[in-house]
């Protein structure tokens, strides 16, 4: 445990940011499991579509907030993107 004040006051700052930046992700993985969902389990394009609407600005205000880097955000985000269009792609060209 700290000792001195300074350290004291960082312990108590990164405690608060690691609550911040636990929320923070769990928002995210929220939002990627309400995809999934869409995807595999109802299998409907509008829901899945709407869920990414969903999903980019929580993902996007992750990033800012700092619980992930900016290109990991980016990352996520784009490989979301592409798993939804292609879904919605399939089940056109199917019916």
């Amino acid at each position: 445990m700290a000792n001195h004040k300074s350290a004291l006051k960082r312990n108590r700052q990164s405690l608060v940011r690691r609550d911040r930046n636990r929320t923070n992700r769990s928002k995210v993985k929220t939002a990627v499991k309400k995809i999934d969902t869409a995807i595999e389990v109802e299998a409907s394009v509008e829901k899945a579509r709407e869920a990414l609407v969903a999903a980019v600005p929580i993902i996007e205000r992750a990033a800012v907030k700092g619980a992930f880097h900016k290109k990991t955000a980016s990352r996520k985000i784009s490989r979301l993107t592409k798993r939804v269009n292609s879904f919605s792609s399939s089940k056109e060209s199917a019916a």
